[in-house]
């Protein structure tokens, strides 16, 4: 896929980054309670069910959903699920596998796997602190297909097993990615991944890559490689002010776009869909977001995983706001100091000035006066 086909809407220039973080990720004091379930924002827009019958939570994705959660572990994994499996529509419940960050448990990140649990999915954690490899955390997803089957066991038919993604933290995240490689898995959304060849990952996965803005450990540029690397439908989304320890316990600005993205791809949650793809997308237009960029396959996808009508991109074509320099390193503009549009030779003035530009036919960018 030509790179001149994604797009890129940064929202605030990057900070000087300062000084290197020397510790990998700690346990036992991170760990963040989750907080008492909630029901929807009030106003906010309900849908009966979601493609997958479970109920929808308005846009309220970094809200606790509406099941109470409960835990139980294995030797190799930590299981976070709905109390009452199979209610409130939901007859399955999509699969979401967890990788901690290197040195850590699940119970770090407890407050980020109940939260996912209160939304309806089943969570299978990694008990590892080394899960870069990804084995771990298929060990949860097949523990599973075992119970589903199981008569008696209170998995039994309950688990969706057409459905499963995966994510994590750190070396975590690169054993989502890894983990996605497996052909019963269908979506990755990393949080701050450690170096992992992307490689390999189904032609039919979708992925989207988290960064923190201001990660000294895994700065934004490698984990944007990870993005810039694949011919999947992929998106990059870097959260502003982020750390490396902002994706611990509930996961801060991460836990609301995380939550959202799996009940697109996973329950096919058309309210969560509107964040990450259209004209308006919400990680587009918000300020809490330093980056969002959102290549041309994600931007044509329909439903997702669990079903839904088409989106198309926008008439006339991408329509991209960024920074000149910007533009020429995705393939949009030319030059060194001073910059033209691609096809079109539109004069955009020096390398560091902002512009909006369109995709009037492939190839081919319009200087236009805003997106």
């Amino acid at each position: 896929m030509a790179k001149n086909e994604r797009s890129r809407r940064p929202r605030r220039a990057r900070l000087l980054r300062r000084g290197l973080l020397a510790a990998a990720l700690i346990g036992a004091g991170l760990i963040v309670a989750a907080p008492a379930p909630a029901q929807a924002a009030p106003g906010a827009p309900e849908a009966p069910t979601q493609a997958s019958g479970c109920p929808s939570v308005g846009t309220n994705f970094a809200g606790t959903g509406p099941f109470s959660v409960t835990t139980q572990s294995t030797s190799t994994n930590t299981f976070y699920s709905p109390a009452n499996l199979g209610s409130n529509g939901c007859t399955r419940h999509p699969v979401v596998l967890w990788g901690n960050g290197t040195g850590t448990s699940p119970q770090v990140y407890d407050g980020f796997l109940r939260h996912l649990a209160s939304h309806g999915f089943i969570v299978a954690a990694a008990n590892t602190s080394n899960a870069g490899s990804g084995r771990e955390m298929l060990q949860g997803l097949e523990q599973l297909r075992t119970w589903n089957s199981q008569a008696g066991n209170r998995f039994n038919g309950r688990v969706d097993l057409q459905n499963v993604g995966s994510t994590g933290h750190s070396q975590g995240g690169g054993g989502a990615i890894n983990a996605a490689k497996d052909p019963g898995v269908k979506t990755t959304a990393p949080l701050e991944p450690w170096s992992q060849n992307q490689s390999g990952l189904q032609d039919s996965d979708t992925a989207i890559f988290f960064a923190g803005q201001n990660d000294t450990i895994v700065p934004p540029s490698t984990v944007r490689a990870r993005y810039t690397g694949v011919d999947i439908a992929a998106a990059y989304a870097e959260l502003a002010g982020a750390t490396h320890f902002t994706a611990v316990g509930n996961v801060g600005g991460f836990r609301g776009p995380a939550t959202a993205w799996f009940r697109w791809q996973l329950m096919g949650d058309t309210n969560a869909r509107s964040l990450f793809v259209g004209a308006d997308c919400g990680l587009c237009n918000s300020n809490d977001w330093s980056v969002y960029e959102a290549n041309a396959r994600l931007q044509s996808l329909g439903g997702g995983g669990g079903g839904g009508g088409g989106e198309e991109p926008p008439p006339g074509g991408q329509c991209v706001t960024a920074t000149n320099g910007e533009h020429r390193d995705a393939g949009r503009a030319e030059g060194f100091i001073f910059l033209t549009a691609i096809g079109s030779n539109d004069s955009l003035g020096l390398w560091f000035s902002t512009t909006s530009l369109r995709q009037t036919q492939p190839g081919v960018w319009e200087l236009v006066d805003r997106c």
